[in-house]
């Protein structure tokens, strides 16, 4: 009897072995797509142009734009938008390219606009001159408030803009630190200590996030010392104050500086001196005094709001220090 093979239909031999069957293939994957150097250098050159369109548009000299990078470029392109959409065709923006250089020369500080979430606007030209930093230059380290803020003033500030964006309208003053170029830090030793004075105003009606805007002058202040100068000068004068910060003494340099004597201020509290809006500032450097233990290091320093006996409010920069059960504020006036 001739046995047939069940693949090949051939009659079985003793010595012979069925050849194995081939196993079903399935179907190759297709391959992915891979790009080749024509197609990179296609896709950049149509980027370059994309970006040289762009730039081609904004409303700076040739010379300017022959030397924005690609980042600096899309930095403006966005502040421009973000203006756009504040600011319509069918509305002049109340500070805006409009102003001629020698108005701007007649500021004591810059112009500024923010939106409701804190994106720059608008930054007048004459930055540079406080600054040291051109609009450019400053647009680089990022698009909000924020990011040319120093980061440690970055949460009293923020607490301030919320405050004034709750009742639009309500102008709101506060003092911070801005980043600064290399150059005026090495001449000054940090960055500039800025006075924002401002408020939010709604541009159309219905008042919306997309229609509200910040708008602020912002006016630098002289330097502060730095700790390693000598507190005899003509803008500083010190004072004693119990745990409590009641005035236990003051030099008699006060009265230039505050009109106060010093009999005056002898057994009041500090805080009766201080602005409001400045009072949880006030509090956070004396509670990192009160908690430490015994003697300890400047807690830093707070720039401050006083109220002098004229009823003109001052500003201060104030160093603060515990000796033992008695702290000793160190204050520089600020022009």
């Amino acid at each position: 009897m001739t046995i047939f093979c069940s693949h090949c239909h051939r009659p079985l031999q003793a010595q012979m072995s069925c050849p194995p069957a081939r196993a079903k293939q399935a179907p190759s994957a297709p391959r992915p797509f891979r790009s080749t150097k024509s197609a990179s250098k296609a896709r950049r050159d149509q980027i370059n142009a994309e970006l040289q369109a762009l730039r081609s548009l904004l409303p700076i000299s040739a010379q300017e734009k022959e030397r924005l990078s690609y980042l600096h470029t899309m930095a403006l392109v966005c502040l421009r938008l973000r203006g756009a959409q504040l600011f319509p065709p069918g509305l002049a923006p109340p500070a805006g390219p409009a102003l001629g250089t020698e108005l701007l020369s007649l500021l004591p500080g810059f112009l500024l606009v923010l939106s409701a979430d804190s994106k720059l606007v608008y930054i007048s030209e004459n930055v540079a001159q406080v600054l040291g930093l051109s609009v450019v230059e400053l647009l680089a380290q990022g698009d909000t408030l924020f990011d040319i803020l120093d980061g440690r003033v970055g949460e009293d500030v923020h607490k301030k803009l919320l405050l004034a964006r709750e009742e639009p309208g309500r102008e709101v003053t506060f003092v911070t630190e801005m980043r600064t170029s290399k150059a005026f830090r090495l001449q000054h030793g940090g960055n500039r200590v800025v006075a924002v004075c401002g408020r939010f105003v709604a541009l159309r009606w219905p008042p919306s996030p997309s229609t509200t805007a910040f708008l602020a002058l912002c006016t630098p202040l002289v330097q502060s010392p730095t700790e390693g100068e000598a507190a005899s000068q003509d803008d500083v004068f010190q004072s004693m104050h119990l745990l409590d910060m009641t005035f236990i003494d003051v030099t008699e340099s006060v009265t230039y500086h505050l009109g106060y004597q010093r009999e005056e201020l002898v057994g009041q509290s500090w805080y009766s001196l201080l602005h409001p809006e400045d009072a949880d500032l006030a509090a956070a450097q004396h509670r990192a005094l009160a908690l430490g233990a015994g003697a300890g290091p400047a807690a830093g320093s707070a720039v401050l709001r006083v109220l002098r006996k004229d009823r003109a409010w001052s500003w201060l920069r104030v160093w603060a220090r515990r000796d033992g059960g008695c702290i000793t504020c160190t204050c520089r006036c600020l022009r």
